[in-house]
């Protein structure tokens, strides 16, 4: 059977023309910690550079890594004069947990600190594939427990957690999820999940779809997965969080994905077991989008609309 990709928007398609193509031979195991930061369109900068003016307030963290492994750092956005307990989004950053750092989301959760009045909490996680599973899920796990335990010091709420983040960090914040349940941890309010990483099989339809087409393609994914998990076949639901056999009992979940990406199947999977379950999931397929649109297209009709329903629950889940 042939596959035939779902179109692009025709307006992101020509952000995608116009973006520049990767140089050199194609990534390796042994390439990766040398692609990091080279060729990325857009470069991470630091907290405070982002901020400007902006009335939030930025803090540098400590927290224990899992047992017998590093501290973490985590980087809290407070809006500033602002009076707790407030709620908080727990970030977990994407980059197919082998590229990225806790700063590249500040952007997003700039913007939403300072439309929502909540705390963001954004977390450093190691990397594949010199830090092979289960290190990516304990330590986003690890940062999750701290924060819930530190809701005086940080003046947030502990009831008023959300998971959050985008491809990779959108599937370990469903693993932290999962975890939580299993090990009778913190309950989050909500899970929003941005076009997450959750399948490692890449047997999806949209996983074919897209070798060799859009931001994040079919190869890059493989070798990703193959980083994280190495050569074992007994692949656990922290690591791949399709791969739980029971979506019962977790918080609230928002998922989003664009109809033009590998990942789409996925997610949509994932949201209707949930729903099978019993749980509540909302779901949005942004048609002709492509992985990341909202990061590389920020003035696009599709990118404004999908803001706008993150923000509308969010206001929801969290009462605001």
């Amino acid at each position: 059977m042939t596959i035939v990709p779902v179109p692009f928007d025709p307006e992101l398609r020509r952000v995608l023309a116009a973006m520049p193509a990767p140089e050199g031979p194609a990534p390796t195991l042994g390439t990766i910690p040398h692609m990091r930061g080279a060729g990325d369109p857009l470069p991470t900068r630091p907290p405070a550079e982002v901020i400007g003016t902006r009335p939030i307030d930025v803090e540098e963290h400590t927290a224990p890594g899992p047992e017998g492994a590093p501290d973490l750092a985590l980087t809290v956005l407070r809006p500033r004069g602002a009076r707790g307990p407030l709620p908080v989004l727990y970030n977990v950053h994407g980059g197919g947990m082998i590229t990225g750092t806790r700063h590249q989301d500040t952007p997003r959760l700039a913007d939403l600190v300072e439309a929502l009045g909540v705390v963001a909490v954004t977390v450093e996680y190691r990397l594949a594939p010199e830090h092979p599973y289960p290190a990516q899920a304990e330590d986003c796990y690890a940062g999750f427990l701290w924060t819930a335990a530190r809701a005086a010091e940080l003046g947030i709420d502990p009831d008023g957690i959300v998971l959050m983040g985008g491809s990779a960090g959108g599937g370990l914040s469903a693993a932290v999820a999962l975890m939580a349940r299993d090990r009778g941890g913190p309950r989050a309010a909500g899970q929003l999940l941005i076009c997450p990483m959750l399948d490692d099989t890449g047997t999806t339809v949209s996983s074919h779809q897209y070798d060799g087409a859009g931001t994040w393609q079919r190869a890059i994914n493989q070798l990703a997965w193959r980083a994280v998990l190495g050569d074992r076949t007994d692949v656990p639901a922290y690591a791949a969080p399709a791969r739980a056999g029971d979506l019962s009992g977790l918080p609230p979940a928002f998922v989003e994905v664009g109809s033009a990406e590998l990942f789409r199947d996925e997610d949509v999977a994932y949201a209707s077991r949930i729903w099978a379950a019993g749980g509540e999931a909302e779901l949005h397929v942004w048609n002709g989008a492509f992985h990341g649109f909202d990061v590389f297209a920020p003035d696009h009709e599709v990118t404004r609309a999908a803001l706008a329903a993150r923000l509308s629950w969010l206001r929801r889940i969290l009462h605001l």
